[in-house]
This record gives structure tokens, C-alpha cells and sequence, in this order.
């Protein structure tokens, strides 16, 4: 009864109130931020990740610039039905080079952390145009336009240095031939030797059936095909088992 009298006396107290409150979300903060202080590394380090190529960032930024991230998630957490339906649960890893990240787990449409190479280009491209289409219960809007606007890259170079300054592992070589390396990713018969050096499992393709141009279509498609790709979730579970 006494403590309840003086949690009373604390409840009708503004001042001890807020006092109180801050002690609180300050040892619950030093509690939860000070173990990070003395950890190299927050995120399990995984075989095959690496940075975006040119044309995959720049599809990406489609991706976000069309709020895309507000129907559909990239994070598939761990619970049996979601792997069951979207496949292995995302890992912490398969985000390091995102800024920002595509989590959360309002999902309007399917979540597509792991999406990539589970259809074909003329699938995805004709989703984009006209999602009713292949999906007739789709609420999606159409993104037809994509396929018609010719990308505009000519920052690239600007965009993946700008991503190396904060953490990214963007090489000056990277950088220098970012241009020329989205280009050739979108053209089959390209000169490819050094794009394929920069960056390991990359598709090399016109991805929205046009090969005269290089649309926005293509940069879109072309980072949806490698959502979920990178990353050899089969030597990862053996590696866990064996912990």
C-alpha cells in the first residue's frame, strides 16, 4: 500500500513525473546503446553481398521515387508462414549497402526482399505497364511511362560517390566507369570484361525488350531481378548449423 501511495504522489506530480520518465529512457538507452560501443560489427558478416551496379542504384531510386517501398516491404521476418510464402527471412546483411533500407511490415502487395529471378523480364515489364494484366485482382497503378522514359544517368558517377561517402565500398575505378558500366549492363553485346570484374553475379541483358534505348523500365527491372539474389542462403544455413 505505501508504494502504491507514493506512485500516486509521483502521478499527480508534473515535475517528478517527468523527471522520472527521463531516468528512465536514459538507463533504457544506456542499457541498449553502450553493449554496441564495444562490437566491430552490428551486422554477420555473409558471403556475396556487394554494392549495387550503376543500373541496379539507379533502378532503385526509381523504386523509391514511385513509393513503391509504401506496398510492399523488403524484409521478410521469421515466422513460418511469411518464410513459407516469401522464402528465407531476410538478413541484416542483405541491407548494408541501402540508404535508406526498405523494411517494415505493411505489406499491400507481396514483399519482394526476395523476388529476384522469380519471374521473367517480360513479366515484370508487363506487370509494370499494365498490372492487370497478369494479376487481375492487382490494385497496383499502371507504370506504363517507365517503359517510354529514357533514363537519365548522367550523375551516376555523382550518385555512387555520394553513397562511398557514407560507407559504401564504391572503388574510384567504380566510380570513374560508372556510366559506361550501367550502359553495358543493359546491352548484351556490350564489352563487358571489366563491369563483370567490378561486380560479381550481375545480369547482363536488355531487360525491358527494347534495345535501342535505355529506359527507366530497365533500371527498375534490373533491380527486382537481383533483389535476394546476392547472397548463398544455402551456405549460410550450414554455416549456422554448424555454430
Amino acid at each position: 500500500m505505501s508504494f502504491l501511495k507514493q506512485h500516486a504522489k509521483l502521478e499527480r506530480n508534473l515535475s517528478l513525473m517527468f523527471v522520472f520518465s527521463l531516468l528512465a529512457v536514459m538507463v533504457g538507452g544506456i542499457v541498449e546503446i553502450a553493449p554496441l560501443f564495444y562490437i566491430k560489427n552490428t551486422i554477420e558478416k555473409v558471403e556475396g553481398m556487394r554494392p549495387y551496379t550503376p543500373l541496379e542504384l539507379a533502378g532503385r531510386d526509381i523504386y523509391i521515387r514511385e513509393g513503391c517501398y509504401l506496398c510492399h516491404s523488403q524484409m521478410i521476418r521469421p515466422f513460418r508462414d511469411e518464410v513459407e510464402r516469401y522464402g528465407h527471412y531476410s538478413l541484416a546483411a542483405e541491407s548494408m549497402y541501402d540508404h535508406p533500407f526498405q523494411w517494415g511490415s505493411k505489406r499491400t502487395g507481396p514483399d519482394l526482399a526476395r523476388v529476384g529471378g522469380r519471374y521473367s523480364d517480360e513479366w515484370h515489364t508487363q506487370h509494370l505497364i499494365n498490372p492487370q494484366s497478369v494479376v487481375p485482382e492487382s490494385i497496383m497503378p499502371k507504370y506504363e511511362f517507365l517503359a517510354n522514359t529514357e533514363l537519365d544517368a548522367k550523375n551516376i558517377a555523382g550518385h555512387l560517390k555520394a553513397n562511398s561517402a557514407v560507407g559504401v565500398p564504391y572503388s574510384d575505378e567504380m566510380i570513374e566507369n560508372a556510366l559506361a558500366d550501367l550502359r553495358a549492363q543493359a546491352n548484351p553485346d556490350a564489352d563487358t570484361d571489366g563491369l563483370e570484374e567490378r561486380y560479381q553475379k550481375i545480369s547482363i541483358r536488355d531487360f525491358d525488350g527494347n534495345p535501342d534505348v535505355v529506359s527507366e523500365m530497365d533500371a527498375l527491372v534490373a533491380y527486382l531481378q537481383m533483389l535476394g539474389t546476392l547472397v548463398d542462403l544455402d551456405a549460410y544455413k550450414q554455416n549456422e548449423n554448424l555454430r
